[in-house]
Protein backbone atom coordinates (compact mmCIF):
# COMPACT_ATOMS: atom_id res chain seq x y z
CA UNK A 1 0.00 0.00 0.00
CA UNK A 2 2.80 2.78 1.13
CA UNK A 3 4.01 2.74 -2.82
CA UNK A 4 0.92 2.82 -4.01
CA UNK A 5 -0.09 6.07 -1.60
CA UNK A 6 2.01 9.10 -3.40
CA UNK A 7 0.75 8.56 -6.89
CA UNK A 8 -3.17 8.46 -5.48
CA UNK A 9 -2.38 11.57 -3.67
CA UNK A 10 -0.28 13.55 -6.27
CA UNK A 11 -3.64 12.95 -8.46
CA UNK A 12 -5.59 15.17 -6.15
CA UNK A 13 -6.30 19.13 -6.83
CA UNK A 14 -3.41 21.57 -6.37
CA UNK A 15 -0.98 18.70 -5.13
CA UNK A 16 2.23 19.33 -7.84
CA UNK A 17 1.76 23.15 -8.18
CA UNK A 18 4.96 23.22 -5.96
CA UNK A 19 4.85 26.98 -4.17
CA UNK A 20 1.17 27.57 -5.34
CA UNK A 21 0.47 23.75 -4.20
CA UNK A 22 -1.93 22.59 -1.62
CA UNK A 23 -0.49 20.02 0.65
CA UNK A 24 -2.79 16.51 1.60
CA UNK A 25 -2.55 14.71 4.83
CA UNK A 26 -4.04 11.36 6.05
CA UNK A 27 -4.13 8.83 8.26
CA UNK A 28 -2.89 4.89 7.75
CA UNK A 29 -4.81 2.78 9.89
CA UNK A 30 -5.88 -1.03 10.69
CA UNK A 31 -9.05 -2.87 11.19
CA UNK A 32 -8.22 -6.25 12.19
CA UNK A 33 -4.10 -5.60 12.33
CA UNK A 34 -3.61 -7.99 9.53
CA UNK A 35 -4.60 -5.57 6.67
CA UNK A 36 -3.66 -1.36 6.46
CA UNK A 37 -5.56 0.98 5.28
CA UNK A 38 -5.02 4.69 3.84
CA UNK A 39 -7.91 7.09 4.78
CA UNK A 40 -9.17 9.46 2.15
CA UNK A 41 -6.24 12.54 1.70
CA UNK A 42 -7.46 15.48 2.77
CA UNK A 43 -6.09 19.17 2.34
CA UNK A 44 -6.49 20.04 6.19
CA UNK A 45 -4.61 23.46 6.13
CA UNK A 46 -3.79 26.66 4.68
CA UNK A 47 -3.88 26.97 0.56
CA UNK A 48 -1.04 29.65 0.84
CA UNK A 49 2.13 30.28 -1.43
CA UNK A 50 5.01 28.79 0.12
CA UNK A 51 7.49 31.54 -1.42
CA UNK A 52 10.91 30.84 -0.97
CA UNK A 53 10.63 28.76 3.10
CA UNK A 54 9.12 26.11 1.19
CA UNK A 55 6.59 25.48 4.31
CA UNK A 56 3.47 24.97 3.75
CA UNK A 57 0.49 23.72 6.34
CA UNK A 58 -1.21 20.19 6.71
CA UNK A 59 -2.49 18.91 10.14
CA UNK A 60 -3.27 15.24 10.46
CA UNK A 61 -6.51 14.30 11.31
CA UNK A 62 -6.99 12.47 14.99
CA UNK A 63 -8.95 10.11 13.98
CA UNK A 64 -10.56 7.97 10.69
CA UNK A 65 -13.93 6.50 10.57
CA UNK A 66 -14.39 3.48 8.62
CA UNK A 67 -17.96 1.79 8.24
CA UNK A 68 -16.11 -1.52 8.44
CA UNK A 69 -15.29 -1.35 12.15
CA UNK A 70 -13.37 0.35 14.57
CA UNK A 71 -9.87 2.15 13.00
CA UNK A 72 -6.82 2.03 14.98
CA UNK A 73 -4.12 4.87 13.75
CA UNK A 74 -0.94 3.94 13.68
CA UNK A 75 0.61 6.54 10.82
CA UNK A 76 -0.02 10.18 9.34
CA UNK A 77 1.15 10.64 5.93
CA UNK A 78 1.31 13.91 4.43
CA UNK A 79 2.74 15.42 0.65
CA UNK A 80 4.44 18.35 -0.23
CA UNK A 81 3.91 19.77 -3.48
CA UNK A 82 7.29 20.15 -5.26
CA UNK A 83 10.58 18.32 -4.89
CA UNK A 84 12.83 17.50 -4.04
CA UNK A 85 11.60 18.13 -0.45
CA UNK A 86 12.77 15.94 2.45
CA UNK A 87 10.90 16.38 6.06
CA UNK A 88 11.06 19.32 7.77
CA UNK A 89 12.48 20.13 11.06
CA UNK A 90 9.01 21.18 11.84
CA UNK A 91 8.15 17.69 10.24
CA UNK A 92 10.34 16.16 12.42
CA UNK A 93 9.51 18.16 16.22
CA UNK A 94 8.49 15.78 19.11
CA UNK A 95 5.24 18.18 19.82
CA UNK A 96 4.04 17.28 15.85
CA UNK A 97 4.10 13.52 16.42
CA UNK A 98 0.62 11.72 16.63
CA UNK A 99 1.44 8.52 15.74
CA UNK A 100 4.18 5.52 16.09
CA UNK A 101 5.10 6.67 12.47
CA UNK A 102 5.20 9.81 9.78
CA UNK A 103 5.01 9.19 6.31
CA UNK A 104 6.20 12.19 3.91
CA UNK A 105 6.47 11.96 0.48
CA UNK A 106 6.95 14.74 -2.07
CA UNK A 107 5.97 14.83 -5.92
CA UNK A 108 8.74 12.94 -7.12
CA UNK A 109 7.22 10.37 -4.59
CA UNK A 110 10.92 10.23 -2.47
CA UNK A 111 9.03 8.87 0.54
CA UNK A 112 10.63 9.04 4.15
CA UNK A 113 9.10 7.44 7.39
CA UNK A 114 9.77 8.80 10.65
CA UNK A 115 10.28 6.71 13.97
CA UNK A 116 9.98 9.05 16.57
CA UNK A 117 10.10 6.62 19.65
CA UNK A 118 8.05 9.16 21.71
CA UNK A 119 8.56 8.96 25.80
CA UNK A 120 11.15 6.99 25.54
CA UNK A 121 15.31 7.61 25.41
CA UNK A 122 15.52 5.36 22.06
CA UNK A 123 16.74 7.50 19.00
CA UNK A 124 13.93 8.70 16.39
CA UNK A 125 14.83 7.33 12.85
CA UNK A 126 14.15 8.29 9.65
CA UNK A 127 14.17 6.43 6.86
CA UNK A 128 14.02 6.57 3.17
CA UNK A 129 12.08 4.37 0.46
CA UNK A 130 14.78 2.93 -1.50
CA UNK A 131 13.10 0.12 -4.12
CA UNK A 132 10.38 -1.84 -2.19
CA UNK A 133 12.64 -1.48 1.42
CA UNK A 134 13.45 1.32 3.89
CA UNK A 135 16.99 2.53 4.45
CA UNK A 136 17.99 4.19 7.61
CA UNK A 137 18.94 7.39 6.71
CA UNK A 138 19.10 9.62 9.69
CA UNK A 139 19.18 9.52 13.49
CA UNK A 140 17.20 11.56 16.11
CA UNK A 141 18.66 12.00 19.25
CA UNK A 142 16.88 12.09 22.55
CA UNK A 143 18.49 15.34 23.46
CA UNK A 144 17.14 16.65 19.63
CA UNK A 145 13.75 15.22 19.83
CA UNK A 146 12.14 18.77 21.01
CA UNK A 147 13.73 20.42 17.89
CA UNK A 148 13.64 17.69 15.42
CA UNK A 149 17.84 17.64 14.73
CA UNK A 150 18.73 14.95 12.47
CA UNK A 151 22.28 13.42 12.73
CA UNK A 152 22.50 12.43 8.96
CA UNK A 153 24.31 8.69 8.52
CA UNK A 154 26.95 8.22 5.74
CA UNK A 155 26.23 6.00 2.92
CA UNK A 156 29.23 4.16 1.88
Amino acid sequence: MIDQLCPAVMKQPGATLRDYGQEYCGLLYTLDRKLYYASKPSPLGNSTQAGAARRKTCYPPRYVVDARGQASPIADFHSHPWAPSGMSEQDRRLRTQLWQIRIQFDTRCTLQKLIPYVGTDRPGEVYERQGMSWKLVGLIEPKNKATGLITFIETP
